[in-house]
């Protein structure tokens, strides 16, 4: 349950700390992903184990004719945070995975529009608030983008970075060039 001064934990570590495949695979996440550390991987992985325990609950409800209601809003739930098509199925749901996942997050985008160079700065560009989504500053990189969020990720008009003389910027337009 949790307290104001001791908030529950979002997610569950691994049982078993050390092994090694999963560490392995950990670190190449990590790395590719630029986390901070494995509590954010923890958290993600939380996540897609609550969306599967879901899913597996609506085909349970699929069985004995019920909750269609329930799976057409919980798949359109998902299409709109754009890890799925709008016509999938629970089938669908059940095939993704931590990728699909760490995919939608704020620091992939940035870097996938080459706001960034690296993981790291594209994190650093994010808790700086240099990065708006439709108008709002975000400062989590971890933020989930929607899929209709997808353009609307731009430089804060506040920020340094929104000039295009700015060093940064210059030095990334003069690399394409």
């Amino acid at each position: 349950m949790g307290t104001a001064k001791r908030p529950s934990k979002k997610y569950k570590s691994p049982l078993k700390i050390w092994d090694k495949p999963r560490i392995e695979r950990d670190s190449a996440l990590r790395k590719k992903y630029g986390f901070k550390n494995k509590k954010e991987l923890w958290k993600v992985e939380s996540v897609l184990r609550n969306l599967r325990l879901k899913a597996r609950e609506l085909v349970g409800l699929k069985a004995l004719n019920l909750g269609k209601e329930e799976e057409k809003e919980f798949i359109a739930t998902l299409s709109k945070r754009g890890l799925v098509a709008a016509d999938a199925t629970v089938d669908d749901v059940l095939e993704l995975n931590l990728e699909n996942l760490l995919d939608r997050r704020l620091q992939t985008f940035v870097l996938k529009k080459e706001m960034a160079r690296s993981t790291r700065e594209s994190r650093q560009i994010i808790t700086h608030r240099h990065i708006t989504v439709d108008g709002k500053i975000i400062d989590s990189p971890s933020y989930m983008v929607k899929k209709d969020e997808e353009d609307k990720i731009d430089y804060s008009s506040t920020s340094s970075l929104s000039s295009p003389t700015h060093p940064i910027r210059a030095k990334k337009e003069e690399q394409h060039q």
